[in-house]
This record gives structure tokens, sequence and C-alpha cells, in this order.
């Protein structure tokens, strides 16, 4: 049996193997929505605000001026004290001895004085007799002057052992609040340790830190707003000083700001510090919000929209700082152009783009339909047939 082949059969099996063998065709590369905003001008609503605490103007560490054990402490944390309150005491057993041993050389170098006074008193009359010489009576008048600088010895030591028996009480020297216990009962402290801390009462400070690039805008006598952070109580202070150098860990410099006594927060209160010299509201900026910025490295850009060819293109700007939830840009932006402020992040230069609109939800309502009645019209009624 003999087969044909047809020449359109040859010319469809030529076109499919090369259908086959070509490269399709790239997609078209989508045009994305993207949603714009217009640059304009704004003020800076916020000014620099730095985290604070408020603390006592005067905080003093308080030790036993002498060695010991500590054997009670009154003390307690929060605790309101006034001065001569006793807040701690040592074991004074052996300063008691000591100045029990003072007391008895004491009383031996007074007896040794009335002892040479006699003498050179006896000595004086029979030298007043001239029973005996000068000489003699000299050298009674020497003993005696050894043994009352003996005697003088003595006292100032008794004295002395006295005062440190006195040390072992330690009592407070101002009124103010307990704000730490640094030793606790049992413990052998050496002197000068500290045990407890107070804060005299008196004036507040609001105590916070600022950059180095920032401190010389500080200036002592400059006015700042203190508000609370558990309420919006707002505070006025006075810059009363500025660190000299920066902290070693931080390299930021300390502030203290002095507050009115009449008003002060509690002691340990966090509060807001917003310095007047900070103070920027009204300044016209071009601000953008955060979504908008293409962070390459340390650089910023943000994406230009050509509304002539609806293209968008890479725009370098510079980022100045941070107002709220928005951001100051220093350079590199116009009022008028039109910025991407969502999807950066998958847009490439020169790409198509549509600016993105709401679809507003368009609910469509269905007419009605008639109510079917229930109950027989009288005109279809009167012609239903009788029976029906």
């Amino acid at each position: 049996m003999i087969h044909t082949f047809s020449p359109t059969a040859a010319i469809l099996a030529t076109a499919l193997l090369l259908t086959a063998c070509s490269k399709p065709a790239p997609p078209e590369e989508p045009i994305r929505a993207v949603k714009v905003t217009t640059v304009g001008l704004d003020s800076i609503k916020s000014g620099a605000e730095f985290a604070g605490e408020v603390r006592p103007r005067v905080e003093s560490r308080l030790g036993f001026r002498v060695a010991g054990k500590i054997i009670r402490r009154q003390a307690e944390l929060g605790k309101r004290v006034k001065a001569g309150d006793v807040l701690a005491q040592l074991d004074p057993q052996d300063y008691k001895l000591a100045a029990q041993a003072a007391s008895a050389q004491t009383a031996a170098a007074k007896t040794n004085r009335d002892l040479a006074l006699a003498d050179f008193n006896r000595y004086k009359s029979l030298k007043d007799q001239n029973f005996i010489s000068g000489a003699e009576l000299e050298r009674r008048d020497a003993a005696l002057k050894a043994a009352q600088a003996q005697l003088d010895q003595a006292q100032a030591q008794l004295a002395g052992q006295g005062n440190q028996s006195a040390y072992t009480t330690l009592v407070a020297d101002v009124a103010g609040v307990i704000t730490s216990i640094d030793a606790e009962p049992g413990q052998v402290v050496s002197a000068g340790t500290p045990v407890v801390r107070i804060a005299q009462d008196g004036p507040r400070d609001v105590i916070f830190a600022v950059p180095e690039d920032k401190v010389a805008l500080m200036k002592v006598g400059s006015t700042t707003d203190v508000r609370m952070w558990s309420s919006d109580t707002l505070f006025k202070g006075v810059v009363r000083e500025v660190a000299a150098s920066a902290d070693p860990v931080t390299r930021t410099f300390t502030v203290k700001v002095s507050l009115d006594a009449k008003d002060t927060p509690a002691l340990g209160t966090t509060v807001s510090v917003i310095p007047q010299a900070f103070d920027r509201s009204g300044v016209q900026v071009v601000k953008l919000p955060t979504s908008a910025f293409r962070q390459d490295g340390q650089n910023s850009s943000v994406w230009v929209l050509d509304t002539a060819t609806m293209t968008v293109k890479l725009q370098p700007v510079v980022i100045a700082t941070a107002d709220g939830n928005d951001v100051v840009v220093a350079s590199g932006l116009q009022p008028g152009m039109q910025v991407v402020v969502a999807g950066v992040h998958v847009l490439s230069p020169g790409q198509k783009v549509t600016i993105y609109k709401d679809k507003a939800a368009v609910v469509q309502v269905k007419p009605a339909a008639p109510a079917m009645n229930s109950v027989a019209s009288p005109t279809a009624a009167a012609s239903a047939p009788a029976g029906k």
C-alpha cells in the first residue's frame, strides 16, 4: 500500500516545528499603581524631647566614723527622718572598754599630779624658810609640770575615746528621706563606708542627658518645660548646670534643671524635658512620611513621579531630623514634586506607573419585589368559579 503526503500537511508540520523552536515573547512589565503626595512646606510641630528623672539637689551618703560590726539598723527605705534621728548602731563594747581604760589612766595621772603638787608646796615652804636651795625647788616644780602634762594628755585621750564610743551611733545630720540602704545588721564595716543615703529636703532637680551636637544650645538659665509621664501635668524649670565633659560610657552631657520646691514631683519620677532652646514650632520645612524613603546603605532617596511620561526616577535626599511620625528633608526636593509614598521597594528607574485611587465601595441595591398578596383581591374572588 502506497502512502502519499500532501504539501499542505508538510507546511503545517514545518510551521509547528519552527514555533516550538522559537523563544517565547517576554511578558510585558506590569504597570504598578502607586500612592503619591505633592511636596509642600509644612511647619514643625514637635521639638526635641528628652527623658529625665527627678532627683534631690543634695543627696548625702552617711557612714560611721569608726569601724565595727552593725548590730542594729533603724533606717528603712523611704522613711522620712529628722536631724538627730538614730539611723544605725555599731557594737560599742570595745570602744566602751577603751574609754574605761582612758578614764583609769586619767585618774592615775591626776593622782600623780596631786602628789607632785603637794611635794612642790612642801618644798616651797622649806625654801621660804631657807632650809633648801632654789635648785631643789626647781626640780620639784619641773616634776609638777610633767605630772600636769601627763594629766592633760590622759584627759585628752579620755575625751577622744568618749567621742569614739559616741561614733558607734549613726544619726541623721539633716532632715530628708532615706533613698538607699547600703549595709545590713551583722555586716562589719570600716570607717567611712556608706550605710544609708539621705535625700535632703529642699529643691529638686531633673537630670537628663543631651547628645554632643545639641549641648551647645543648652545655656545655664534657659527655661524648659517638664511634663509628667503619668499625666499631662506641666512644670517650669530652669537649666542650673551643664556638664563640662561627656560621660565616658554614653558620650552624652548631663544637664540639671531646677524645679520650684512647692510643686516638685516625687523623687524618682520619670518626666519628659522639653528645652525651649530646641523649640522649632512654626519653622517651614519639607516633611514626608517614613514609607516614602528608600534606604541604600547610608544614603536615602525617594521616587519622584514624572507626570508627563508617568514614570518614576530615584531622587537622592538628605534627612534632617524627625517630627513625630514624619521625616524632615533637608535638601533634594522642591515644592510641587510628586513623590511616591507607598510601594517604593518594588519600583525600578523608568518604570511606568499609575496613580492609585481608592475605589469607593458601591453597594447596588436591587429593587424590592412586590409583595405577594396572601389574601385574594375582591376582583379575583368575584371572577373565581363557585366552589373553587
